[in-house]
């Protein structure tokens, strides 16, 4: 498995950006989004399962939206905040699975694109 991000990068507060992750999984695995800020651990934040359903950390709940298509997992952020600034990780899960339960159930992790908000 190859995940390999892009579309970090630096943005004002209230802005937006469109993070992507190519992935050689195809469609038929759960993905997901982790941050992980200084000093803290990861956390997951948007998840996606294969018959589409999606789930959110509390903290991006209306602003974040990930989706996916044949071979891309991406994430929109919107209203951007300062405490959004972190190293965003495109994640698979370690066994092959369809529907993801658990941000535990991931372990394969791309190189990760910084995005920071300030």
């Amino acid at each position: 498995v190859q995940l390999v991000e892009s579309g970090g990068g630096l943005v004002h507060p209230g802005g937006s950006l469109r993070l992507s992750c190519a992935a050689s999984v195809g469609s038929f695995y759960c993905m997901a989004w982790f941050r992980q800020s200084p000093g803290k651990g990861r956390e997951g934040i948007a998840g996606i399962n294969s018959d589409g359903s999606t789930r959110y950390t509390d903290s991006v709940k209306g602003r974040f939206t990930i989706s996916r298509d044949a071979n891309t997992l991406y994430l929109q952020m919107d209203n951007l905040k300062p405490e959004d600034t972190a190293m965003y990780y495109c994640a698979a899960p370690v066994l092959f699975l369809g529907t993801c339960l658990s941000w535990s159930d991931f372990g394969v992790w791309g190189q990760g694109t910084q995005v920071t908000v300030s």
